[in-house]
């Protein structure tokens, strides 16, 4: 699947927080988001819900990478470490990696971090699989 392919299957919240796609494998997402007023909290700097959504996404892409024709996908679970802010106008990029890729569920690790490499967020998520 190409990147712009991708990028048609990410409608809603995905198109609302800005997220772009820059690399989407099986073993590895990378994607990027661009702090925008609209997705900060007090003192312009990112919400975490919106740092929640970014890594929610990005892992549900590598799922998708790795379903079979007729499967889908679902969060069953997701833990968040927030570490640093990003103020407006930063350029964030998420790195998801698989932890684990089963029959029923995968775990996925993605890393937040701002242009400088400073870790911002680590979110572990976990994806059931949907048969069709």
């Amino acid at each position: 699947m190409t990147l712009e392919a991708m990028q048609r299957l990410l409608p809603g919240l995905p198109e609302l927080l800005g997220l772009r796609v820059v690399r989407a494998e099986k073993d590895v997402v990378v994607a990027e988001l661009v702090v925008r007023p609209e997705i900060c909290t007090l003192g312009d700097t990112i919400h975490g819900g919106a740092i929640m959504a970014f890594a929610d996404t990005v892992g549900a892409v590598g799922t998708v990478m790795n379903l079979r024709e007729g499967q889908g996908t679902t969060t069953i679970e997701s833990k968040t470490n927030f570490f640093a802010g990003a103020k407006v106008g930063t350029t964030l990029t998420a790195e998801c990696v698989p932890l684990h890729r089963g029959r029923r569920t995968q775990v996925w690790e993605t890393r937040i971090t701002n242009p400088d490499g400073r870790l911002v967020a680590k979110v572990t998520q976990t994806q059931m699989v949907l048969e069709a």
